[in-house]
Formats: C-alpha cells, structure tokens, sequence
C-alpha cells in the first residue's frame, strides 16, 4: 500500500499511509485511536475503496470495490469481536454460509473433513464436530482463524487478536503465528500491546493522523520510540497509586459492603468492603466471577442470595436502574453491546442517564444539555467531528471514554456516583489513552467514590489499586495489599494459582 488516501467529506482520514509487509512475515500496526488503521485495513478488505494511492498484492496493483474482491485475492480477516454462532459446530462454522453440498444437501463429511484439514494445518487439537459452545473462548479464537484459512487467505489480518483470551491461552495463539509464518502466510497484526509486538512481530509501521511516521524491523526499533510515535510525544507509562486523600476512612464505615453474593455456580459467597477514595481490584482467569459480581451489582444479573449495602443502608437491586438511582454505576467490558448506542449520536449517549434531570417540565433543556456534553468532551479529550457525530464512528477509546463520561455526567445534575465499577477499562484502546483512563480513575477515586476495577491488564490494575483481590472459581481465594504485591509476576503467580 502506497501513499494511500481516504476522505469521509471534508475530513480526511488517511493522508499518504505507506504500508509493506512481505510474504510470510508478521507486520505489526501500530497507531493511537483515530490514527487511521480501522480505515486502512477497511480499504484492504474491501469495505472501503481508496480515494488516491496504489494497493498491490503480489506485485499486481488491486481495485476492492468489495469483500468479496478481496476475499478472492487472498485477504482474510480475523475481528476482535468473533462473527461465530455458538450453537454451531466447529465445522458449520469455519463454512458458515459456504456449506459444500452434494444432491442439494449440506454435505457434512466434506465440511468436516476440509475442517480437520484445515485445524491439523493450524496444529489445533479441535474437534470439528464439537459445538462452539462447549469450547473454551481460545478455541473460539481458533475457528474464527479457520474459517479465514478455508478462504485460501494469504495475508490475515488479526485485530486484537488477545483481546478475548486469558493469559494461559495467548501463547497457544502465538505459536499458531509462528505455524503461519512457517507456511509463507503474511499476518497483518494489530495490537496495543508492546510486549506482543516484540514476542511475534518481525517488522513494525506505526501511523498517527493519517500518514506512517515510523517503519522498520522489530529488533531495531526501541519500544519507548515506537511509544513516542504512536503518541507524538513522550510520555509517562505507569502511574503509581499514590497514598489516597481517603486513607483514613479505611478503618471507618465503607461506603459498599458485599456479604455472602451468591449468583448461581458462578458467584459463591462472594463478601467484601470498599472505603471512600479506595480502587479495589478485582483480579482472575475469566470464569473466575470478576465479571458476574459486576453485573450483581449493577442488576444485569440475579443474585440468589446475599446483602449489598450502601453507606450502610440494605440495597434491593431489581435491575440497572434501581443500581443507577442508588449511585451504582458500570463501565461494562463489551461497550458495544452494552455501554453504547451505537447508531446514535455522541450527545444521545453522553445524556442517556441525565435526560430524568435535564427536564423543564415534560420538555428537555437542550441549552443545559449542550453545556453539559460540552464540558465532558473537554474533560476527557474525546474526539469527535461534532456533539451528532454517531458514536459508531468513533475509535474504539474514544467510544471508552463517551461510556465513562456519560456517568460522570450524573455529577452535574446532582447525582453524583458513589460506586463506579470499571470492567476491563483498557480493552482495545491506546498507550495513550490507557494512560488517561487510568489516570481519570485515580482522580475520580479522589473525589470520596469508591472504585472497582477488573482487569486482565495486571500491569495496570496495580499503578491504581490500593488492594486486589483474586477469584477463583466465583469465590474470593486471596485479598492482598497492595504494598505486599511484589510485581506483576507475583500477581499473576497468584492468579493462577501458582505457590
């Protein structure tokens, strides 16, 4: 890909972006949110075309006008969120919508066999005929690889590909990497994720506005100067908890208190404090409970037994709204599904919780609303085109903090949370903006909030946490101070289990 250009109207996305990556090599991309590495690789998918530049696959120059063009040349594309029916088998998946067939039927022993080609291929130790549903989510990640390979695909573009994964099961996927690799298939490898980049990357590009402004092979480039490029300038990585404001308030009534949270096999008798102004971690493989005690809390799921108390007064949570009015507030993992409205525009969703308190009478106060919206874009630095730019549109970070913002939303209308509970804050959002997330965690947590975060980012969740606790199977197996928590490795050690 050569001095390629993208605009959408006036605004112009891609400004010379010039991409290499060679046969049977891995070429990390890199970029901040909005950089232009979404539009790019649509172009290479076909879902866009390029307005100027030169796109050529094997030598031979390419015009995609769509999926289907560049599917049959080759490309393939593995998303971070999986296009899979978990109902489905393994097989019935990887040929979704392409059953080979025979007397006009689907053909089952030809799927399965091409499937278990293909797996034996990728070195996968899959079952074709096993129903996705009963695998675990690296198997998922697996077919979602599959299904790409069946495509005959020469060059696979993996989009935050450890996204889904608990930490045992990335290496399995790099090894998969290092198997393409060794069969002359090109990996177009997205992540923000430097400690992946140096284990399965051969060679790097990093764009910022629209244009590349870094390329070269992994070995000899300095991770702090591909930091510097992604992010214009240089910066701060970790933040260190600092002694909260609120410190003293440990020893006095917390401001949540869980006793005995049970949510049927997976939350078991789950209790537990937090102060005002404390971060509390919530640490585990994924099936430990991090996530259900989440949504316990926020109504999304039933609990079957247990107490939760606010300020010490019992809470009876029905539902999120009930979870809202009390002062419990979430940032769910999947912003997606459930912390966005996707078609609708930026100020829709920073107000969605605030409408019940913007009102003059049965009407809304637009001026009041603009105001309010204004201000949480500034706080944040959330970049948008306008206030009715649909929030789709926007980077995946930009999207995080329009979730986080229309929370602290509630503040200006008097409403102010007591309870902000973060599930996985980071997942699939910048250096850069990673850094502002969690810097805004501490600074909220200095407010008198008590903080729950969750987080597979280990790394992170210690610059911010004052104590962690590890789960286990949905029970809480350790609590640890966070001033007894050597590093990262020994957090991990416990995580799995290890002594």
């Amino acid at each position: 890909m050569t001095g390629v250009r993208k605009a959408f109207g006036k605004f112009e996305v891609l400004r010379g972006v010039d991409l290499e990556v060679k046969r049977g090599e891995v070429h990390a991309l890199l970029g901040g949110n909005g950089a232009g590495k979404s539009t790019l690789m649509k172009i290479l998918q076909g879902v866009h075309t390029h307005d100027a530049g030169r796109v050529e696959v094997d030598g031979q120059a390419v015009e995609f006008t769509s999926p289907h063009d560049a599917k049959a040349a080759g490309i393939g594309m593995v998303f971070q969120e999986f296009s899979l029916i978990p109902s489905l088998s393994v097989a019935r998946n990887i040929f979704l919508g392409r059953e080979p067939r025979r007397f006009g039927l689907t053909d089952d022993a030809t799927m399965i066999r091409k499937s278990t080609e293909i797996l034996d291929r990728m070195g996968a130790d899959i079952e074709p005929r096993t129903v996705l549903s009963d695998l675990p989510v690296g198997y998922w990640q697996l077919t979602e690889i599959a299904k790409a390979l069946s495509l005959d695909a020469r060059i696979l573009i993996m989009d935050e590909p450890t996204a889904s994964l608990p930490y045992h099961e990335v290496e399995q996927l790099f090894s998969l990497i290092d198997r393409l690799r060794d069969q002359d298939i090109s990996v177009i490898y997205i992540s923000h994720r430097m400690a992946e980049i140096e284990r399965v990357a051969d060679s790097l590009t990093v764009i910022r506005d629209g244009r590349t402004v870094l390329t070269g092979p992994v070995a000899e480039v300095p991770s702090a100067k591909v930091v510097e490029s992604i992010v214009g300038s240089e910066i701060l990585h970790g933040l260190k908890r600092g002694e909260p404001k609120f410190a003293s308030t440990r020893s006095s009534a917390p401001v949540l208190s869980i006793r005995g949270l049970t949510s049927g096999h997976r939350v078991q008798e789950v209790s537990f404090d937090v102060a005002a102004g404390e971060v509390l971690g919530l640490a585990g493989l994924i099936g430990s409970g991090r996530t259900e005690i989440a949504n316990c809390l926020f109504g999304i799921e039933r609990m079957d037994a247990g107490q939760v108390f606010l300020d010490g007064r019992s809470l009876r949570i029905r539902g999120p709204q009930d979870a809202i009015d009390a002062g419990i507030v979430l940032v769910p993992e999947d912003r997606a599904q459930q912390g966005l409205v996707l078609g609708h525009t930026v100020r829709t969703n920073l107000l969605l919780p605030s409408l019940g308190k913007l009102g003059r009478g049965p009407l809304i106060d637009d001026g009041r609303g603009s105001k309010l919206c204004a201000g949480l874009m500034s706080r944040l630095d959330i970049r948008a085109s306008a206030l009715n730019e649909t929030v789709g549109r926007l980077s995946g970070g930009n999207q995080q903090k329009v979730v986080i913002s229309k929370w602290l939303g509630l503040q200006h209308v008097g409403q102010a949370p007591r309870v902000l509970i973060l599930d996985e804050p980071t997942k699939g959002v910048d250096i850069a903006t990673k850094t502002e997330i969690m810097q805004l965690v501490l600074d909220i947590a200095d407010t008198g909030a008590a903080i729950i975060v969750i987080s597979s980012e280990l790394e992170e969740l210690l610059s911010v946490a004052d104590r962690v606790l590890v789960l286990r199977a949905g029970r809480i197996h350790e609590e640890l101070d966070r001033s007894d928590i050597a590093d990262e490795e020994a957090l991990q050690l416990a995580v799995q289990g290890v002594n």
